[in-house]
């Protein structure tokens, strides 16, 4: 096997690890779920890329030309993921530290996370403009270089954003009761600050 096909794979892993641990609408999801309902959930947020990146990176592949042509669709996704971010950071000030017995919470962690994604328009930008081209370069050396490239950034991106969940679970008990609110409450927060980027971009789009 050509030495150079293992450039696509070093390439996948620095990608993915770079958008696992970066500061984001997913990852911060990750730790408010994390906080809220343990590690398993925030574990759930972490598989999320992989159910939502694959459709659109074949979307991408068909398509990379009319995306990157159509600044309203994706203002239109940025307006939408600004909605869906704040309502997960109301959902981190709605957040009580001791919950009532018998009382069944439903975290739905995959769902919130999948909708995360979904309505990035950071994600639709990486895979039109990197990811997708990365995946068609690969290509040149049969079906291996693809699934070198796309194994590197999923194990990585999902490997990191479940060390950050284990990690947060594992010291989560540790937290006092006001100190579990208070740093639910800095989620909420951040959140919030990743919608206003959103409605920032979506501007940007509309007015490009």
């Amino acid at each position: 096997m050509n030495a150079d096909i293992f450039g696509y794979l070093a390439a996948g892993a620095a990608l993915g690890l770079g958008a696992g641990m970066t500061p984001g609408p997913l990852l911060t999801l990750v730790l408010s779920q994390t906080m809220a309902h343990g590690s398993r959930e925030g574990v759930k947020v972490a598989f999320a890329p992989l159910l939502t990146d694959l459709p659109i990176l074949c979307v991408s592949l068909l398509a990379m030309s009319w995306i990157n042509t159509h600044p309203l669709f994706m203002g239109l996704i940025s307006f939408a993921g600004a909605l869906v971010v704040t309502l997960f950071g109301i959902d981190c000030f709605k957040a009580r530290a001791i919950l009532l017995p018998g009382v069944e919470v439903k975290p739905g962690s995959l769902k919130k996370g999948i909708l995360t994604n979904y309505m990035n328009p950071h994600v639709y930008i990486f895979w039109a403009t990197v990811g997708a081209p990365t995946v068609l370069g690969a290509s040149e050396y049969g079906i291996a270089g693809p699934i070198l490239f796309l194994g590197g950034f999923y194990g990585c991106i999902i490997g990191a954003k479940i060390a950050v969940a284990c990690l947060v679970g594992r010291f989560k008990s540790l937290l006092s009761s006001r100190a579990y609110l208070i740093v639910m409450r800095f989620l909420g927060l951040a959140l919030f600050v990743f919608a206003a980027f959103l409605i920032r971009d979506g501007y940007n789009f509309f007015i490009s």
